[in-house]
């Protein structure tokens, strides 16, 4: 059961910003509750080097964070280097990496990546977006995340989390990710990057899910222009058991309800 007050909703649906400056203002005003909402948002992928960040990175493509989570141990234990992995057994790092789906393309990346690695840069993972983006594995997402946890250059990363939650704030209208990393990038300061796109990613997964968002559990609800929209879930108690993670009890309290 959960009791306690209801996030409050005066007057009409918020309207979309219109303008880019609007959607700056708007933008700017999300990352605020954001970091109120999760102060201590991160990476979720397990990690504690580059290379470990890159493989990890590439394993999470049409896979959750837990499922690579429970399968980079044993492949980090086995794998330690780009040495490691140029001359890795498709076979065996097949097996590995089964479960993560895909697996037989992912193997190519991370062989590839490997021998890349080897061949072009002295066995260490580069730190621009310019060199990540001409490895095998890495498109602007991959690379952004690599830069932004493990060298800790500011960056977008536009998953399908980020991409769904920034065009129900209305803050984009685009559909391809390099234009949404754009537009996103104008809007916020560059220090915020990486943090911003953490801390959408969280609320994504917990909060605004795809199917069923819990609009009448969400503190960004005020700030939202797709409150209740298609299959958003308005009532409070309803949409409070919708939210999921370890932040469940402090998402509640913001507004005003109690688990």
């Amino acid at each position: 059961m959960v009791s306690g007050g209801a996030p409050g909703r005066v007057g009409k649906r918020v309207k979309p910003p219109a303008t880019p400056l609007a959607r700056t203002r708007r933008a700017r005003q999300l990352d605020g509750q954001l970091a109120l909402g999760y102060p201590d948002a991160h990476c979720e992928l397990d990690f504690t080097t580059p290379l470990e960040l890159a493989v990890a990175t590439i394993l999470s493509a049409q896979s959750t964070d837990a499922r690579v989570n429970m399968v980079t141990p044993a492949l980090f234990a086995r794998y330690r280097t780009a040495a490691d992995y140029a001359s890795a057994s498709r076979g065996e790092l097949e097996d590995m990496i089964k479960s993560t789906g895909f697996f037989r393309n992912k193997t190519t990346s991370l062989i590839g990546l490997g021998q890349a690695l080897v061949e072009r840069f002295d066995g260490e993972l580069p730190g621009t977006l310019a060199e990540l983006v001409t490895l095998p594995g890495f498109g602007r997402k991959t690379a952004n995340v690599v830069l932004g946890h493990a060298f800790g250059v500011p960056g977008i990363t536009v998953d399908t989390h980020v991409t769904r939650l920034v065009t129900r704030w209305g803050l984009t209208s685009q559909t391809d990710p390099v234009k949404i990393e754009a537009e996103l990038s104008a809007q916020l300061p560059k220090a915020q990057w990486t943090l911003f796109s953490d801390r959408t990613i969280f609320h994504g997964r917990r909060v605004c899910h795809a199917k069923k968002p819990a609009c009448g559990a969400c503190f960004l609800a005020p700030l939202c222009p797709a409150f209740g929209a298609g299959a958003g879930v308005v009532e409070p108690e309803a949409a409070a058991a919708l939210i999921v993670g370890p932040e469940r009890e402090h998402v509640l309290g913001l507004v005003g309800l109690r688990p």
